[in-house]
């Protein structure tokens, strides 16, 4: 039986397999071949400034659809390539599968995608997902589901502002609120598309009556039934042919029932066949069964001479019988060239024309009728949005007093964090109280964060504070906030250490590894990669990988190597500074005290 902390690291893979699992790149800047298979927890990377840190980044970044030149491919080669393996959990796939099917590109298993990206050195760049040839624009629209790369604003989806009113709903739980008045918004476009239709010009609506008038009178008048076509056909084929078909039926009874001068009837020849048998069968009982046989086809004859009589009897030869027959089938070819292909598609334009013609008789009534429902629906959706407005205001206060307060334990303690919420008024907008305001499906308003990194500055939008660590900084503090809101799988961390020690670097390094791990009833586990030079912040990671850049032949190669917990503490006091039993000493404290952490967590 498991124990309870198994039972709990089970949960926590399950809500964490959302992940980048490998990478491979070939032929990429300095690196000739390297193929990695990340944790799905923290996994950092660190090595000496140049080894090829960054280039792995800007690999994942040129895989998820971000810009590229043939300055990337390595010096010699034809093509650069990258290809990434991501594992999906139930929760990722409901985002990227839809994406996935309707464009055709769905793998053998929904738990796996398969993204790869070629430059080839003539210009071209070939994107794949999935083993299929698509476009950049498709690559870009799964990947930003995918991965969010703290360092490269193309690839930040806190960057992307449409996005933040979605966090800001997750954050304060607006789901089923949203639902609601979502249901209403569709519910008034429905009700406005009607209306809309109905208040076309009325000079146009008084021809299209007449239209309808015309075609349901003309129809009407014609007394169509289902399969009379059929029937006129056949008579007007017997009318038109009833002096060859007396002709046949008169051969075929004179041969059967008259004969003729030079030859007896068949019925008379039967006659003689019948007296012959009768004869030989009181010589040999045995012929009694072919007498009997006899009689029953004379019987069967004679009865078919008296149907040809009649059939005779019955053919019509009238001129004037057939011209009302080819006027009306005349009749139903008019009709079909205009209605339809059949009498049946002909009868179903007529009930739809009766039916539009009186929904246009009627279009006053239902004109007040659907005003009223627009009104009603006006204020329903304006009083459900005050109620979504004012929740996500109360929450916006609480994400940016909890930012700040990780601002804070990040170095960054005078920044100022905002969540602006705006309104703007339309003339046929919601109504709230006496005013109107402009709506869509989530509501009344325009969400976007804001942030003043220093003292002195203005608020501004995410996107225009300056590039580094100081963003990546921001980032994280909303990240950690934002956790069980956030729904990227894979987070990465460039340059987040810039311009902090070491003591901060073991907050961020704690923070980093805060949002791979499950925390609360919501939380969602991220895959984190940082790159790092701090060893305080490379302690917390699950997995450890050094970057080198060598000197093969005459060719420079960057290679990455997972560490052992001995290699590790090797990388670290190499990273404190010259190795030696003080550094590796302090390394292991380092490493030691990140355990406790997380324990402790």
């Amino acid at each position: 039986m498991k124990s309870p902390n198994e039972l709990i690291t089970g949960i926590e893979f399950v809500l964490r397999t959302a992940m980048l699992s490998e990478l491979t790149i070939n032929n990429f800047a300095i690196i000739d071949e390297l193929h990695l298979r990340f944790s799905p927890g923290f996994n950092v990377l660190t090595g000496e400034t140049g080894a090829g840190k960054s280039i792995i980044i800007d690999a994942v970044s040129l895989l998820l659809g971000g810009r590229a030149d043939t300055g990337v491919i390595r010096a010699g080669a034809d093509e650069a390539r990258v290809e990434g393996i991501f594992t999906l959990n139930p929760l990722s796939q409901e985002a990227i599968l839809p994406l996935l099917r309707e464009n055709g590109l769905e793998g053998d298993r929904d738990d796996t995608l398969i993204l790869a990206r070629e430059i080839r050195r003539e210009g071209r760049s070939v994107c794949r997902v999935n083993g299929r040839a698509v476009t950049l624009a498709v690559l870009g629209s799964i990947g930003q589901q995918l991965v969010d790369i703290h360092g490269q604003s193309e690839h930040l989806s806190l960057l992307r502002v449409r996005e933040h009113l979605e966090f800001l709903d997750r954050y304060a739980g607006l789901g089923e609120l949203r639902a609601r008045l979502a249901a209403k918004v569709i519910e008034l476009r429905r009700v406005r598309r009607e209306l809309d239709a109905l208040l076309r010009d009325e000079r146009e609506l008084a021809r299209r009556a007449d239209l309808l008038q015309y075609q349901v009178s003309e129809i009407a008048a014609a007394h169509l039934e289902i399969g009379e076509e059929e029937e006129l056909m056949q008579e007007r084929s017997r009318l038109a042919n009833a002096e060859r078909l007396m002709e046949l039926a008169g051969e075929c009874y004179r041969i059967l029932d008259e004969g003729s001068e030079e030859q007896a009837s068949v019925i008379d020849l039967m006659g003689q066949v019948t007296r012959a048998l009768s004869a030989l069968s009181k010589i040999d009982a045995g012929a009694a069964d072919q007498s009997r046989m006899v009689d029953e086809i004379t019987d069967q004859l004679a009865e078919l001479a008296r149907q040809m009589r009649r059939y005779m009897d019955g053919i019509e030869f009238s001129p004037r019988r057939l011209q009302q027959v080819e006027e009306r089938l005349d009749l139903i070819y008019r009709l079909k060239r205009k209605y339809g292909d059949s009498i049946a598609e002909i009868l179903a334009f007529q009930r739809e024309a009766e039916a539009e013609l009186e929904a246009i008789t009627g279009s006053e009534e239902r004109v007040e009728e659907l005003r009223r429902q627009e009104d009603v629906l006006l204020h329903e959706i304006g009083q459900l949005g005050a109620e979504l407005s004012a929740r996500r205001r109360e929450a916006g206060d609480r994400l940016a007093a909890e930012v700040e307060t990780q601002l804070d334990d990040l170095r960054m303690a005078e920044a100022r964090f905002y969540v602006s919420i705006e309104q703007t008024e339309s003339p046929d907008g919601a109504w709230v109280g006496e005013r109107r305001l402009a709506f869509d499906s989530t509501g009344l308003d325009r969400v976007e964060f804001l942030i003043a990194p220093n003292v002195g500055e203005p608020l501004k939008p995410l996107a225009k504070v300056a590039s580094g660590g100081e963003t990546s900084r921001l980032m994280l503090a909303l990240r950690t906030v934002l956790s069980h809101a956030d729904r990227t799988p894979t987070l990465i961390f460039d340059e987040i250490d810039q311009g902090i020690g070491g003591r901060a670097g073991g907050v961020v390094g704690r923070k980093l590894w805060g949002l791979s791990t499950v925390s609360g009833a919501n939380g969602i586990a991220h895959q984190v990669l940082c790159v790092t030079h701090l060893p305080q912040l490379a302690s917390y990671g699950d997995a450890h990988f050094k970057v080198n850049k060598q000197v093969v032949g005459e060719r420079t190669i960057t290679q990455v190597q997972e560490l052992s917990p001995e290699a590790r503490v090797e990388e670290l006091a190499q990273m404190l500074g010259v190795v030696s039993e003080v550094t590796r000493k302090s390394a292991r404290e380092i490493l030691e005290q990140a355990r406790q952490d997380k324990d402790a967590h």
